[in-house]
């Protein structure tokens, strides 16, 4: 047995345990009168203990299984967020946030039960200031209402996570996306939040009012709220910096050899400095899903998704750079994309990618990893990545499909058969890749190599 092998079965000694199936943990139940102090604060119609309200409000689109709240509430202003987190805090009830569901680490599930407290109702644009580039959001608006919204402003919001998130459920959990690598993380567009501490007590985080992109004034109070997952408090309203519409766009895709060509081009694109809007990695197993998925006809590689914005002029430029280094690396099969209507069918397809991944072992959950490492390694770290699934039988492909044709459904089976399948995608540009294995919940021997490689990844 090598020293990987041996690693791999003693991590899989020390979860045998932590992997039984679990028992439903016992919850504390809110008492009738903390029920009606609730209706008090929004009224009766905005409080529900049903059983089937509260479970909506358990889980979110990851694996985790369902841990419903005791109560779940909409609030309609902030002064009655405020109220409720008093309530709550005072009597020790634990209190969830929720805005969209769209997350896949399981953060809405109530493992303690407590108060969800959905904002989905304070759904309001409360300020657009174009000559500032910003805009005021309460956290019921999602991304799409957002930028429906700018249509006519020649502004967008760039961070794009694929799900239509609420905002403010956004700048909660750190979100990045596809446009992170010309555009930044919602850390690099996040002004001011409003947040209501567990005491009720209101907190502008860069002062009320304030939209201002720099500020040497004491600490970095947004900072430390972004990424904070409803932690230290729920965000009741986010201040947004703004982008202008590009000129001209154009997005592309090309094929690829290996994944180390795929991720080396990615990698020499950046060092020669053209500054594309997008830069997405699909292996051969997501390319195939998603073609499946989205009824799109790409060369079933290691794949790189590709979009570039600017003036018509800068466009062509940065378009034929890219062209000569990924042909240096052994790219082919370019496909450009340059219409409205076929660059949203491209991005709507990776968007897609959870489902399409999800539709290879239909009635099994999906585990996402979320890595990021400094850009030099990717290369490494990725081929590895990919030697690792084969490792731990978490593939789902017993060799590279290269086409898709009559035999497909024959070899779709001998991939199935050799494991529970496994994707890899990746904003690559950022160092930032995802690994989304589709497992059986009810079999342990599998959440046991799921948990495995997981941690070795994270190492």
């Amino acid at each position: 047995m090598n020293d990987r092998s041996r690693k791999r079965s003693q991590m899989m000694e020390r979860r045998s345990q932590v992997l039984q199936p679990r028992q439903e943990s016992a919850k504390g139940r809110l008492s009738a009168g903390f029920v009606e102090a609730l209706k008090a604060v929004v009224g009766s119609p905005y409080v529900s203990t049903a059983a089937v309200v509260r479970e909506q409000h358990g889980h979110d689109e990851s694996m985790h299984r369902c841990q419903p709240p005791d109560a779940v509430v909409w609030p309609q202003n902030v002064e009655q967020v405020s109220r409720l987190a008093a309530l709550c805090y005072g009597q020790g009830v634990p209190i969830i946030p929720f805005g969209t569901g769209t997350g896949l680490e399981g953060g809405v599930c109530a493992v303690q039960g407590g108060v969800c407290i959905n904002l989905t109702r304070m759904d309001r644009i409360l300020e657009l200031n174009p000559e500032d580039f910003s805009v005021v959001v309460e956290p019921g608006v999602t991304r799409k209402a957002l930028n429906t919204h700018l249509r006519d402003s020649g502004l967008w919001f760039p961070v794009d996570p694929g799900a239509d998130a609420s905002l403010c459920g956004m700048a909660a959990t750190g979100a990045s996306g596809t446009n992170s690598v010309r555009y930044g993380t919602m850390r690099d567009n996040v002004l001011n939040l409003e947040v209501v501490l567990p005491s009720g007590q209101r907190l502008h985080t860069a002062g009320p009012g304030r939209r201002f992109r720099k500020s040497a004034a004491g600490y970095n109070l947004t900072g430390l709220f972004v990424g904070s997952e409803g932690t230290l408090g729920l965000i009741t309203a986010a201040t947004l910096r703004l982008h202008p519409v590009p000129e001209a766009t154009v997005a592309a895709t090309c094929a690829f050899p290996t994944v180390q060509a795929a991720v080396d081009s990615t990698v020499h694109i950046l060092q020669a400095a053209v500054p594309v809007a997008r830069i997405e990695f699909l292996d051969e197993v997501m390319m195939d899903a998603c073609n499946r998925h989205s009824k799109l006809n790409c060369c079933v590689a290691p794949t790189l998704f590709l979009e570039f914005h600017g003036s018509e002029q800068a466009l062509a430029e940065q378009v034929q750079r890219t062209e000569e280094i990924i042909r240096h690396n052994g790219g082919s099969h370019f496909s450009w994309a340059k219409e409205a209507e076929e660059r949203s069918r491209l991005w709507a397809a990776r968007h897609n990618a959870w489902y399409a991944s999800l539709a290879l072992r239909p009635g099994c959950k999906g585990y996402s990893t979320d890595v990021c490492v400094p850009i030099s390694r990717l290369p490494e770290i990725l081929v590895q990545t990919k030697e690792d699934l084969e490792a731990w039988r978490l593939t789902g492909s017993a060799s590279p499909l290269r086409a898709r044709g009559a035999g497909w459904d024959g070899a779709r089976a001998t991939a199935l058969s050799s494991g529970p399948p496994g994707t890899i995608v990746g904003h690559v540009g950022d160092g930032n890749f995802h690994c989304i294995l589709l497992v059986d919940p009810e079999d342990p021997e599998e959440l046991l190599r799921v948990q495995a490689f997981a941690e070795q990844l994270g190492r």
